[in-house]
C-alpha cells in the first residue's frame, strides 16, 4: 500500500503554514514533509505534529539563495563552512522531529567552466553530510531538478543522480526522484523506478506540464502509482504539486486510497 505525504510548502498554500498541518490531517493524510522548516522553531514544529498526530518525513537542508535564483549553498566552493553549519542546524532539527529523509540540494553553478569544481565540491558535501548522520536512522538524499524551470542546476537527469551514487557509494545516501522534474527533462519515469527503487530514499510528484495536480497534466498517474506499489520502494510518496483551485478541491487521486 503507498504511503503518501503532504508537501505542506505547496500544498495547502492558501492557509499559513501553521495552519496546514491540521488542514492535512483533515483532508487524511498521516504524514506531512516541509521543504524549509526553519522560519520555525523544531519545538513548535514538533507540538503542532503531535497535536495533530502527523509525521514528518523529509526536509531539506537549508540551501542559502537558491530559490532567490543564486547558485544555492551545496555546491559552491566559497560556502562549505556555510554548508556545514546547515548540515549542524539540520541535525538539530531532526534529533527533535525524526525525519526519514533530509534532501541535499545540490545548487547552481552560474558560470560554465567552474562546472566541474562545483559538482567536485556538491561531492564533497554529500560526503560530509552522509558522515554527519550516519549515526541516525536517516537517510540522506538528493535530487535533480530540470533545468528548464532552474538553469544551471548541476544535477538535472536521473543518469546523473545515479552516477554520483554510484560512485559515492555511501550505504545512508540515497536519491530523491521527483517525477516532474524528471518528466520535464524527457526521462522514463516508470522505468527508472522500476529499475532503481531500492536506491531511492524518496519520491515526489506533481504532474507535467504545469507541476499542478495529477490529472492536469500528461501523466498517467495510475500507471505510476502501479509501478511504485510494485517496485521495490519502501518510502513515502510526496504530494509536491501547486494545485489548481483550493488544494481539498486537488485531492480525488488520493481519494481513491484514503477515502474520507
Amino acid at each position: 500500500m503507498l504511503k503518501f505525504s503532504a508537501n505542506l510548502s505547496l500544498l495547502f498554500s492558501e492557509l499559513a503554514l501553521v495552519e496546514r498541518f491540521k488542514a492535512a490531517k483533515d483532508r487524511g493524510f498521516d504524514a506531512v514533509e516541509i521543504q524549509f522548516p526553519y522560519c520555525f522553531s523544531a519545538e513548535l514544529l514538533k507540538n503542532i505534529l503531535d497535536d495533530q498526530q502527523l509525521k514528518l518525513v523529509q526536509f531539506n537542508v537549508a540551501a542559502d539563495d537558491l530559490l532567490l535564483g543564486g547558485e544555492g549553498l551545496a555546491c559552491v566552493p566559497e560556502k562549505r563552512d556555510q554548508f556545514r553549519a546547515a548540515i549542524s542546524q539540520a541535525l538539530e532539527y531532526s534529533s527533535l522531529l525524526k525525519p526519514e529523509v533530509i534532501n541535499v540540494l545540490p545548487g547552481r553553478c552560474l558560470t560554465e567552466k567552474r562546472k566541474p569544481e562545483y559538482l567536485s565540491v556538491f561531492k564533497e558535501n554529500l560526503c560530509f553530510a552522509a558522515e554527519a548522520f550516519a549515526a541516525s536512522n536517516i537517510k540522506i538524499v538528493f535530487e535533480a531538478i530540470n533545468s528548464h524551470d532552474m538553469p544551471g542546476f548541476i544535477v538535472d537527469d536521473g543518469q546523473q543522480m545515479l552516477d554520483i551514487w554510484q560512485e559515492l557509494a555511501l550505504p545512508n545516501l540515497f536519491m530523491q526522484y521527483d517525477i516532474y522534474h524528471m518528466q520535464m527533462m524527457g526521462g522514463d519515469v516508470p522505468a527508472f523506478i522500476t529499475k532503481h527503487a531500492h536506491k531511492i530514499g524518496h519520491i515526489q510528484f506533481a504532474d507535467c506540464p504545469g507541476r499542478a495536480q495529477p490529472g492536469t497534466g500528461a501523466l498517467n498517474f495510475d500507471r505510476i502509482f502501479s509501478v511504485i506499489e510494485d517496485s521495490r520502494y519502501e518510502g513515502w510518496v510526496g504530494a509536491e504539486y501547486n494545485s489548481v483551485g483550493p488544494t481539498a478541491e486537488s485531492l480525488s487521486w488520493f481519494s481513491a486510497f484514503h477515502p474520507i
